[in-house]
């Protein structure tokens, strides 16, 4: 006999199916976060919100979610994904590349803004550790939104989105550190073991540390190259999840949390070769379970204590706001940012972010920090957070109001390793004579392969190899896609050839696309789904033989040359109209059938 289902038992799923449905596709009509969308959600969803009527309005208590516990292990899960995605994101060259930034502007971004911000809290009555933990809480800026933006506005690779993102990779390096130094004071007792615990429990958690990356470099590039090799994506996407459960939970196990755990899965998995098709395989995850992270962060706000003293929570948000902002402008000349990229970077990363509700999450249950003081401190973060997207257009403004009032133009730095740079679709012997061809020139390049063994083997003689679909939409842009020079597609069957084509068009319609093609119909096919140039291989070896032939019987070179290069401009104009436009198959097919050239 069936087990009776209850409508209530799914009442928070279906809810946050809703509020996702809803608020995702109007805040991007909008142009607004989405995430300032969850997070108003929770606040009226919440048992601060509608949720505290609920007992005058018992229909109410369909519509609302009475208690955040009842989804907080869910929620969890989106910042453990966030922290898997950030580990991803990084690795010891890009760490190299920008160790000035990320080790110096942003290290002293957080050291001096949680001083002053703690400094505050003292004067303010907190002892000094609960000042400490409220400085580094509110010192925290937001990545979920401030990247997006920066994203949606193609400015990351700008000075100010490199600043910014260097600002917030050290924070991201910090939180775990932090969150774990809380879990410890919060557990150790009062008495005179505590030194010797706290030693202990950092001892364990160094040596879980050592045994998951340990065990992690052994396994597993073995256990990808395993599961690429059946070639399912539905296992491939299992891996990736099991990967990021085993190793948050093992660090959870250990004393640490388990979005270290994450964090270090996804800086292990950064090394290998099957990096960007766990990114592409793990990002719809991360943003649905980071939207039910900010609908419980929502949830968890007292909106009335705005209503109680409006006056101190809106100061102290632009308190926030004008110290952080300081703070940064004050560090720009240190590190030879100019005053226009100084503003704009201030203003991305002044308000506080999402970070602040783990540390407060974990340090007002453990007694750390006063409750009413922390409450306040979470409502002054998300007024500042629902801030960003105003404060990003401001930025911009300004710094085109700085640049021209300073008479200067905003040097563009050299191109980031995500952009600037070719991408081969496919790496057998046509692509790898490619990539060679490019190197030879000095033209960066990316290269995307199907096949396991052949990627691993290509890895191991040091070429920029990675395992993944090239036909998949958001795997070309974990590539850089958007930011590509140019794509060639080297595979050799037409419908993945052509499928890769329209992906990559759809991404960026000014993309260069020089694609592989099987014969002339097939060409006429890529001309039509928007290539800037197919090269079909009957066409090609029948110039090389005719190149070949000439030569050898005596031919003058250079006529032979030119006599090619003619040949191959007839055939392109073949395949185009009169006005340059892409000639239809059908009139192609029709042109070959009547003898023209082709």
């Amino acid at each position: 006999m069936a087990a009776t289902v209850s409508p209530a038992d799914y009442k928070e799923l279906i809810l946050f199916l809703a509020t996702a449905g809803v608020v995702v596709p109007l805040f991007h009509r909008l142009r607004i976060s989405p995430v300032l969308g969850f997070l108003g959600a929770g606040a009226l969803l919440g048992p601060y919100g509608l949720g505290r009527f609920a007992g005058e309005a018992p229909w109410l208590t369909w519509v609302t979610i009475a208690q955040r516990e009842e989804i907080a292990h869910i929620a969890e899960f989106g910042v453990v994904f966030l922290l898997f995605m950030i580990g991803l994101e990084l690795s010891w060259e890009r760490l190299r590349t920008m160790r000035r930034l990320v080790f110096g502007l942003g290290s002293l971004q957080l050291l001096l803004s949680s001083s002053l911000i703690g400094l505050v809290a003292w004067r303010l009555g907190l002892d000094p550790s609960a000042a400490v933990l409220i400085g580094i809480a509110l010192g925290m800026s937001s990545t979920a939104i401030v990247v997006p933006v920066l994203a949606a506005q193609r400015r990351l690779a700008s000075p100010a989105g490199r600043a910014s993102f260097s600002i917030l990779l050290f924070q991201d390096l910090a939180v775990a550190p932090v969150l774990f130094t809380i879990a410890a004071l919060g557990e150790r007792g009062a008495g005179g073991e505590a030194g010797t615990a706290f030693v202990l429990a950092l001892a364990q958690a160094a040596a879980a540390l050592v045994v998951i990356v340990g065990v992690g470099r052994l396994v597993l590039r073995p256990l990808f190259q395993l599961v690429a090799e059946s070639r399912s994506p539905e296992l491939f996407m299992a891996a990736s999840l099991l990967v990021i459960l085993v190793t948050g939970l093992a660090a959870a196990a250990s004393g640490l949390s388990m979005t270290l755990g994450a964090f270090i899965a996804g800086l292990l998995l950064a090394e290998t070769e099957y990096r960007r098709a766990v990114e592409a395989m793990i990002d719809p995850f991360k943003g649905l379970l980071l939207g039910v992270f900010f609908l419980s962060i929502g949830m968890s706000l007292d909106v009335t204590q705005l209503m109680r003293d409006p006056v101190a929570i809106l100061i102290g948000g632009l308190g926030l706001i004008l110290l952080k902002a300081a703070v940064v402008v004050g560090l720009s000349p240190v590190f030879r940012l100019s005053w226009p990229v100084a503003v704009e970077t201030a203003l991305l990363t002044a308000p506080g972010g999402e970070f602040a509700f783990v540390l407060l999450g974990s340090a007002i249950p453990a007694g750390l920090v006063p409750e009413t003081f922390g409450q306040a401190s979470l409502v002054i973060t998300t007024l500042s957070m629902m801030s960003i997207p105003l404060l990003a257009r401001a930025g911009g403004q300004f710094r085109k109001r700085l640049e021209d009032a300073l008479t200067i133009a905003e040097a563009e730095p050299p191109p980031a390793p995500e952009k600037g740079r070719v991408i081969i679709a496919g790496h057998g012997r046509v692509g790898q004579l490619v990539g060679e061809m490019l190197s030879r020139h000095k033209v960066p390049y990316l290269a995307i392969d199907a096949d396991p063994a052949r990627v691993r083997a290509l890895r191991q003689a040091g070429k920029p190899v990675y395992y993944g679909d090239a036909s998949n939409p958001e795997f070309l842009r974990h590539c850089g896609i958007e930011g590509a020079r140019a794509l060639v597609v080297t595979l050799d069957a037409p419908r993945v050839i052509e499928a890769v084509v329209a992906a990559a068009r759809a991404a960026d319609p000014d993309l260069t696309i020089v694609a592989r093609a099987r014969d002339s119909r097939h060409a006429a096919a890529l001309y039509e789904l928007g290539v800037n140039n197919a090269v079909p291989e009957n066409f090609e070896a029948s110039l090389q033989l005719s190149e070949a032939v000439l030569v050898d019987i005596g031919v003058p070179l250079g006529q032979v040359i030119a006599s090619v290069h003619e040949q191959r401009d007839a055939f392109r104009r073949a395949l185009r109209n009169s006005d340059g436009s892409v000639l239809p198959a059908q009139e192609f097919r029709a042109r070959r059938r009547a003898g023209k050239p082709s």
